[in-house]
């Protein structure tokens, strides 16, 4: 059985899946704006939402701070960049896998 945790790192616009120290998996993320940042800490995974409807495309991962989720988008091209209101967005594709996943209470460390 997977021990898996999330790791978003802001500095290299990624969100790494580890399965206890190691990383499984890499996957390119949009996040906040310089005036809209994503939040850093620690948090965890509190509700999972397919298809939430609205510009969080295929996906929505709650995070225990309110109003804040990793999701995917319905601009594909925001993947990269300075773009959000402080969630963490990703392709629709790679959401669905991450939340195919990690169970509800995965760990979430959001760090520059």
């Amino acid at each position: 059985m997977p021990n898996y945790r999330i790791i978003v790192d802001l500095s290299d616009r990624m969100l790494y899946l580890l399965d206890q120290n190691k990383v499984v998996r890499g996957f390119p993320v949009g996040i906040g704006t310089m005036l809209t940042q994503t939040p850093e800490g620690y948090y965890t995974i509190v509700n999972k939402a397919p298809n939430p409807r609205g510009p969080f495309g295929a996906y929505w991962l709650g995070l225990s701070k309110p109003h804040y989720g990793i999701h995917g988008t319905n601009d594909p091209s925001s993947i990269g960049k300075l773009v959000s209101h402080g969630c963490v967005r990703m392709y629709n594709q790679d959401v669905v896998e991450l939340a195919g996943l990690v169970p509800i209470g995965t760990s979430v460390h959001i760090r520059q």
